[in-house]
C-alpha cells in the first residue's frame, strides 16, 4: 500500500457518520489514508492488530484459510465499511486477511486511537456493538449451511446476498464484479462445482451472465433453493 495524496472527506466511513462532531478534527489528525492495488492483502490472517480500517472507495474481500489451498470469504467491505474488526479481543491477532478486489482506498486508525473513539463515542460503540451482534448470527448461519446445506442452495444465498448488498447496474446486473473462483470462496465451494451450478441456472432463466457480470432473473426460485436444501 502506498499513501495517499488525498484523505477521504470525513464524513463516508461508520466512524466519521457517528461519532461526535468535535471528535472529528480528532479523527483528521490521526487517520491516515492509502491507495490499495487491486489483489493487494490490506492487512493478513495471523498478523498482530495495530489499527483498524475503513474503506473509503472501493471493495475488499475478507477472507480466511480453509485447508491447505482454499480460502472462504467471510464477507465483503464496500465505501464507508469497517475492517479489520475481527482482530478485536483478548488476542490482538488477525483471524482473517483483508484483500482489495479493485483499486481500493482506504482509511487506518491506530489502535490506541480507534479504542478512545469507542470511548468517547457512545453511538458509535452502540451502532457497533449492533453490527458485531448480526455478524455473529450471519458466521452461526453460515456456519450451519456449510455443514448442511446442499451447495446449490449456499450458491442461490450468495447470489441473493450480494444483489442485496451492492445493489444492481443500469443494466440489471449485480454491482459487484467477482471472478468463479471468489464466488467458490463465498460459497463455500469449489471451481468446477461453481460453473456447473451456473450453468444449470443459466439454462433455467434463474440468472444471466455477460463475462463476469450475474444478473439474477428470477429470486423467488433461488429462495426456494435455500428453504430445500437444510
Amino acid at each position: 500500500m502506498k499513501a495517499s495524496k488525498k484523505n477521504c472527506d470525513l464524513k463516508s466511513c461508520t466512524l466519521c457518520k457517528l461519532c461526535l462532531k468535535e471528535w472529528l478534527p480528532a479523527i483528521d489528525a490521526n487517520r491516515k489514508t492509502f491507495e490499495v492495488k487491486k489483489g493487494e492483502v490490506i492487512f493478513k490472517e495471523g498478523d498482530p492488530v495495530t489499527g483498524i480500517y475503513f474503506v473509503y472507495n472501493g471493495t475488499v474481500k475478507v477472507h480466511k484459510k480453509w485447508g491447505d489451498d482454499k480460502e472462504l470469504i467471510v464477507r465483503f467491505a464496500k465505501k464507508g465499511d469497517i475492517a479489520g474488526h475481527r482482530g478485536l479481543g483478548k488476542e490482538m491477532f488477525f483471524p482473517v486477511s483483508g484483500t482489495a478486489l479493485e483499486p481500493s482506498t482506504v482509511c487506518f486508525i491506530e489502535l490506541e486511537f480507534f479504542l478512545s473513539s469507542l470511548k468517547i463515542n457512545s453511538e458509535f460503540l452502540f451502532q457497533l456493538m449492533m453490527f458485531f451482534a448480526e455478524e455473529l448470527k450471519v458466521s452461526e448461519r453460515n456456519m450451519r449451511n456449510l455443514a448442511h446445506m446442499q451447495v446449490k442452495g449456499r450458491m442461490a444465498i450468495a447470489l441473493l446476498t450480494l444483489k442485496d448488498k451492492f445493489g444492481v447496474t443500469e443494466n440489471g446486473f449485480i454491482n459487484i464484479t467477482l471472478s468463479r473462483q471468489d464466488l467458490a470462496s463465498y460459497a463455500g465451494t469449489t471451481y468446477e462445482t461453481v460453473f456447473r451450478i451456473m450453468n444449470e441456472f443459466i439454462e433455467d432463466d434463474i440468472v444471466s451472465v455477460n463475462g463476469k457480470g450475474i444478473s439474477v432473473l428470477d429470486a423467488n426460485k433461488l429462495l426456494e433453493f435455500t428453504r430445500q436444501s437444510i
